[in-house]
């Protein structure tokens, strides 16, 4: 009885994180550079029973078989599929077609500076001449910070990244790519950091950069939508099974006693 509670219950917990990620996911699907996020669920691992010496009989303690005590998330992943572009007609906003990412100095808090990475190209130029995203983030070009003169009257940002003002070249727009996307963990809302054992390469040379177009997120919102209706059909589905073992452990504990009475 025991255990049917404690499997309907991990299967329960299970739905619920799924459903987080779902949720976020429909959260995030306007915004720029966005990608899905999916799970994938697994068993724990089964471990095996031992009958312990009750006054049943006179043998030792032995094994009665292998147990499973339910389902986990094994896997939370990113889907990198290339979102669709969108025109905007700004001259700053960028969008990556193809692989690779954006490469932001990001400051925080206590003024330390680490490079991170991402697909969200809407940025902005200061009134020092510096291109940031909405949170005063630098863009990185391959001379460091991207700075366009204050007075330059056009800014035409190549495919290939070159970055020229007033028909001047003064810098080229630094994009990252790796060998395994695996070694990428997401770092706050819509950026990406490295760990250990990930490995840079250069560019794919089919990459482009658009000028005056931003990537949306790759999530299809219907495909979601039916997701979440079928992880909460199964929430239920543990809700019930939960229901049943309670009324099962009421018999057990009322209508068997009275009999052996």
């Amino acid at each position: 009885m025991v255990r049917g509670l404690y499997t309907a219950y991990t299967g329960m917990i299970n739905e619920q994180n799924r459903l987080d990620v779902i949720s976020n996911n429909l959260a995030n699907s306007t915004t720029v550079g966005y990608k899905e996020e999916s799970t994938v669920s697994q068993s724990f691992k089964d471990y095996l029973a031992i009958k312990i010496r009750d006054g049943s009989n006179g043998f030792v303690d032995h094994s009665i078989g292998t147990l499973n005590p339910g389902v986990k998330i094994g896997e939370t992943y990113q889907n990198w599929d290339q979102g669709s572009l969108r025109q905007t007609e700004m001259p700053y906003d960028l969008a990556i077609a193809g692989k690779g990412f954006f490469n932001i100095r990001v400051t925080d808090k206590a003024g330390n500076e680490k490079i991170y990475y991402g697909r969200n190209g809407h940025f902005a130029r200061t009134n020092e001449g510096y291109l940031v995203d909405k949170d005063g983030n630098r863009l990185q070009g391959k001379g460091g910070d991207i700075k366009i003169p204050t007075d330059a009257a056009d800014v035409a940002i190549k495919r290939n990244g070159d970055i020229y003002a007033d028909n001047q070249l003064i810098d080229k727009v630094k994009i990252s790519d790796f060998e395994d996307y695996n070694y990428l963990k997401l770092y706050g809302d819509n950026f990406y950091d490295t760990v250990q054992g990930a490995a840079e390469k250069d560019p794919d040379p089919d990459t482009q950069i658009i000028q005056g177009y931003t990537e949306q997120s790759n999530v299809n919102v219907i495909d979601e939508m039916v997701q979440m209706i079928t992880v909460t059909r199964a929430y239920e589905a543990g809700q019930k099974m939960i229901q049943a073992e309670d009324d099962l452990n009421q018999q057990a504990a009322n209508k068997v006693g009275a009999v052996g009475s």
